[in-house]
């Protein structure tokens, strides 16, 4: 039985106790809708329609350590009994391109993000989080000169991509994303994001995007959107009007730089500071555009900054669990990585629905979740779906239900600890490509 079928027969029995599936989460309406809108849809029969191949860059950010061809195989989704041919696969993917992937991640991450983040309000603002990281991808030289690599002293030995993410904070759905060159810096990357933001929420971001003209844009683009930053050791400012004990209103100059560079930028900005010390770290200070005092309190504030980890936390379920912490993905051209990459966050959003789903039943928060069992459960349930027989279904489904409390994680502890080096670097000599030289005319 193929993929699609199996998962629609899976969906077809409305039980209590049923296991959610991937075909559910994606209706067939939106795969189609992604291709026609991309022109991308399949005009003829082939042995891997484009439909098919959408759930193929799914499997393969799912099923790591699989080949291509195996995760055809074994997931049933090429038509016909004869085994697809290997060159096959990247054909179809090819055929397929990074739009469709492009297009399905976004029209779900909306509609999914936006779901999970208005049940999980703080004083009626949705949380939001913001940042940066990379990812390696395979060393050829079409990728290397698409994204380009991390220069210090010597070139790194994968060419990387820069992605930046907007996480709803307390679901760890994404939201949308932005990746690409990581020559390109990552505020370029965040004032693309700004338009997903919605009204009345709150963004936490890293005290890089501390720059006039990465916030004030998404301040000003809708109705209370508003930011909370951490500020850095060199910020200045001038105190304009003290809020309560160590909470201040203050005001802030736009460099000459930034209003070069976006001239619609203020002289000058505001922002709410908040001082505070944890104990065993040196003092802090916070700047948000919450002015309102006595609406957001600042003891409040300062506990809900610290749910920024909650996204670095999210990088690392992709990192490690999803991807599980190899050299690069994948993909050795441009348009194959980025299809690959939004297959991966689509899968990752996939996973992750699944969870707060789980948690509603339980009645914990999502993040009270085991991302790792999850994530197993839903590849083992996959690959048995894919095979089995739809009247078996519904009762391998019951059967599940009991495993489900094995997915509720003990409460947090509150555990603080400073950034150390746990691994120093390799002591073998670095394997990097060898520096090009300027001519000297």
């Amino acid at each position: 039985m193929h993929l699609a079928s199996s998962l629609a027969a899976t969906a077809a029995f409305p039980r209590p106790e049923k296991l959610t599936t991937f075909a559910e989460h994606l209706p067939k309406e939106w795969i189609e809708r992604a291709l026609q809108e991309t022109g991308t849809a399949t005009l003829r029969k082939r042995r891997l329609p484009a439909e098919q191949v959408i759930w193929l860059v799914l499997g393969m950010a799912l099923f790591r350590d699989r080949s291509i061809v195996e995760v055809v195989d074994k997931l049933d989704l090429a038509f016909g009994e004869a085994p697809v041919a290997p060159s096959a696969v990247p054909q179809a993917r090819a055929r397929l391109g990074d739009e469709p992937m492009a297009w399905l991640f976004t029209h779900a991450s909306r509609e999914w993000a936006l779901t999970g983040a208005d049940r999980h309000r703080w004083r009626g603002l949705a949380l939001y989080a913001l940042d940066g990281t990379s990812l390696r991808v395979p060393d050829t030289a079409e990728n290397r000169a698409h994204f380009g690599s991390a220069t210090g002293r010597t070139e790194s030995g994968y060419p990387m991509t820069r992605v930046v993410a907007l996480m709803a904070v307390r679901s760890h759905l994404l939201a949308a994303a932005r990746f690409g060159p990581y020559t390109r810096g990552e505020h370029s990357y965040a004032n693309e994001l700004w338009s997903e933001v919605p009204d009345s929420s709150l963004t936490i971001v890293d005290r890089n995007f501390l720059v006039a003209g990465v916030l004030i844009p998404l301040f000003r683009a809708g109705r209370e959107r508003h930011w909370l930053i951490r500020a850095k050791s060199n910020t200045s400012w001038r105190v304009l009007k003290r809020l309560g004990p160590k909470d201040e209103l203050v005001e802030m100059k736009v460099s000459h730089q930034a209003r070069a560079e976006d001239p619609t930028l203020p002289d000058v900005w505001y922002a709410r500071a908040i001082h505070y010390q944890r104990k065993g770290f040196p003092p802090q200070t916070l700047l948000t555009s919450l002015i309102d005092a006595e609406n957001y309190p600042a003891a409040e504030l300062v506990e809900l900054y610290h749910e920024r980890w909650e996204i670095e936390l999210g990088y690392d379920e992709i990192k490690t669990e999803i991807l599980e912490r190899e050299e690069a993905i994948r993909s050795k051209s441009p348009s194959a990585v980025a299809q690959e990459l939004w297959g991966i966050l689509l899968a990752y959003n996939l996973v992750r629905l699944e969870m707060e789903r789980v948690a509603a039943e339980a009645g914990v928060e999502p993040t009270r979740i085991s991302f790792i069992s999850a994530l197993h459960l839903v590849c083992d349930e996959w690959l048995w779906c894919a095979v089995a027989k739809p009247g078996a279904i519904p009762k391998h489904l019951r059967n599940l239900r009991a495993k489900l409390a094995r997915l509720v994680l003990p409460a947090r502890r509150a555990r603080t600890y400073p950034r150390a080096v746990k691994v120093k670097m390799s002591s073998y000599p670095r394997n990097r490509p060898p520096r090009r030289r300027k001519l000297v005319k």
